[in-house]
């Protein structure tokens, strides 16, 4: 979610970085800076805001050298501001360090550093990775970055230089991407491609666990315990535009291939070992949560239909009744909120408009307010009192997957907390869907290794202007997400209906060829779901069902075709349903050749009413 680079050679590696760093804007940042090591020692130059901010800083300084590292940074851990920006040095300025990524246990290592002397600067996670390595380095900096590594816990792809030995670049990584540039008498650091692609085609990937020490001339490489690594160079013949998407064709695609990592670091630092919960960002007391006496979750579009999973989720785990509205509704019917509702607001950019007002009247009725958003810094969770980041990183897409499927997360976790916390379920139950959720990430990327049916599926309805969905219980509120994306990047007119519901008018919709899409994942209502598929199938409609493994079989007598999904627990199931729902609209924008990544008429943040 942010981004990487850095340059050891004999050219000037001001511009390098800065240039280096502008082929990562599309990633999304809210801060940059560059160290480099010049006549003057280690010295670095950052600034909250655009890149065009930080040339302005060194367009009357310039930094001289030809070695550094660069950052854009996409907050995390703090604010927003000049402090929290990367590089971060130690209380020397003899160490700098870029971090994409997130340490977990940053605390208990920020606690235990100011105990011994440090003083820290920002509110981030990172720093703590500057003062450890200036704590352990005896004279080698390769040695003081491994030692350093061993206290960390959680993701991280580093980029380190000590004015010690400015001859040499130290990179490493673990869950976070790093690639090595090889040039002729300069080598480079980037988090993705794009950042070096002006300069080389020749590159090494670091897998988890591994790093490389970098001078002008040499790259070695090894894992973090010091043993070398021998490695086939990999050649990029990948165009810059190609680059930036990671090789995908688009921002939509590489977005939902991104989201098992989403939902790893969406779940990174809140599931403990013992499998329960941690919410510390929730900050209402176990006293006040046992208070709350209705919930109300307001949001738009797409974070509306993670809302509609989110109640489902919080009123089986917690037995507390959930309202879903609909923001631009909300504060026009008089809601009733008191100081025992605990209202959650659900926005993506966190500007979102209607949300933010909406938030706003909650929070003058006395409600305590839980943002869920993807934004630190912005105005919905600079507003809220309590604010849940979702860890998607930058969605660039106007049509939402990753950030909706984060949201899910996000609602998962609070609902087990929930439970936990006011003992509204068993131990044994709340174990058991945690360790399910630790399965998702690995489940999604099997549906995204299985999609030629998918494409196949999408490739023939593409010819049709009318399509609809159909489920029951959290399949219908997967259905409406479904129908929303395949509207608004194929612009096929699609809705989505409560199976249930049919026979009370829709079914008059049903003429004979029509395709429709029924999820039916949920066991317990899987009878009833086939009886409403038949009174569809009935009247000429041609069904296209998705369910779990366990169920396909029997599903697939009553449709014309099935599409399996790995099995997970009734709750979960949305996390993955949806992903097979995502795939079918990106194809069947592709097949009618409209423009995925920028549909008409739309706009990636809604910031008025």
């Amino acid at each position: 979610m942010c981004g990487i680079v850095g340059y050891i050679g004999k050219r000037d590696a001001q511009s390098i970085l800065v240039e280096g760093l502008k082929k990562l804007e599309y990633r999304g940042y809210d801060s940059a800076g560059i160290a480099m090591y010049t006549e003057a020692g280690l010295q670095v130059k950052k600034a909250k805001g655009r890149l065009a901010v930080l040339e302005s800083h060194l367009d009357g300084a310039p930094l001289v050298g030809t070695v550094g590292i660069g950052h854009t940074r996409w907050a995390t851990h703090g604010k927003p501001s000049d402090e929290n920006s990367h590089p971060h040095t130690d209380m020397t300025m003899k160490f700098s360090v870029v971090h994409n990524g997130i340490i977990e246990n940053y605390t208990d290592l920020k606690e235990e550093l100011i105990a011994s002397g440090v003083t820290f600067v920002s509110e981030t996670d990172t720093e703590v990775i500057s003062h450890l390595v200036a704590r352990e380095y005896d004279g080698d900096i390769v040695r003081a970055v491994q030692k350093a590594i061993t206290h960390l816990r959680g993701a991280y792809a580093l980029g380190v230089l000590t004015e010690f030995e400015p001859d040499r670049l130290v990179a490493v990584r673990n869950a976070s991407p790093l690639i090595i540039g090889i040039g002729e008498g300069e080598h480079f650091i980037g988090s993705d491609i794009p950042a070096i692609l002006e300069h080389t085609r020749n590159v090494f990937i670091l897998n988890d666990g591994e790093m490389a020490v970098l001078t002008k001339d040499t790259v070695e490489l090894m894992t973090i315990e010091g043993n070398f690594i021998s490695r086939e160079m990999i050649h990029v013949d990948w165009d810059a535009v190609t680059a930036e998407k990671a090789g995908f064709d688009h921002f939509m695609l590489k977005e939902i291939y991104e989201q098992p990592k989403a939902y790893r670091d969406t779940m990174r630092g809140r599931v403990d070992s013992d499998l329960t919960v941690s919410l510390p960002e929730l900050k209402l007391s176990p006293a006040e949560l046992a208070n709350i006496r209705k919930v109300h979750i307001v949001a738009c579009g797409t974070a509306y239909h993670a809302g509609l999973v989110g109640k489902t989720v919080i009123e089986t785990s917690a037995r507390i009744p959930v309202e879903v509205e609909v923001a631009s509704e909300y504060r026009y019917r008089c809601p009733l909120i008191t100081p025992e509702t605990l209202v959650i607001v659900v926005s993506q950019s966190g500007e979102t408009a209607d949300t933010l007002a909406a938030l706003r009247e909650a929070k003058a009725n006395g409600a305590h307010v839980l943002a869920i958003t993807n934004v630190v810094g912005s105005s919905v969770a600079r507003e809220a009192d309590s604010v849940m980041l979702t860890m998607a990183g930058p969605e660039i897409a106007v049509a939402s997957t990753k950030a909706y499927s984060s949201q899910l997360i996000a609602f998962f976790l609070l609902g087990m907390y929930l439970a936990q916390t006011l003992s509204t379920q068993e131990t044994a139950w709340v174990r058991g869907i945690v360790a399910a959720m630790l399965a998702l990430p690995e489940q999604v990327e099997q549906i995204l290794d299985n999609t030629d049916a998918l494409r196949e599926y999408a490739e023939s309805i593409a010819v049709h202007e009318h399509l609809f969905f159909i489920g029951r219980g959290v399949d219908y509120a997967v259905a409406q997400e479904g129908s929303l994306k395949l509207k608004e990047i194929s612009y096929i007119h699609s809705e989505a209906y409560a199976a249930g519901e049919l026979k009370h008018g829709t079914l008059a919709l049903i003429e004979d060829g029509i395709p429709v899409i029924a999820l039916a994942t949920q066991n317990a209502l899987l009878e009833k779901t086939v009886s409403n598929i038949k009174e569809v199938k009935a009247r000429g409609g041609v069904i296209f069902g998705i369910s779990d493994v366990n169920e396909a079989t029997a599903l697939g007598k009553a449709v014309d075709e099935v599409y399996a999904i790995p099995a997970t627990h009734p709750l979960l199931t949305p996390a993955l349903s949806v992903v097979p729902l995502q795939m079918i609209s990106y194809y069947a924008s592709l097949a009618r050749g409209n423009d995925v990544d920028k549909p008409r008429n739309l706009a990636k943040s809604v910031t008025v009413e």
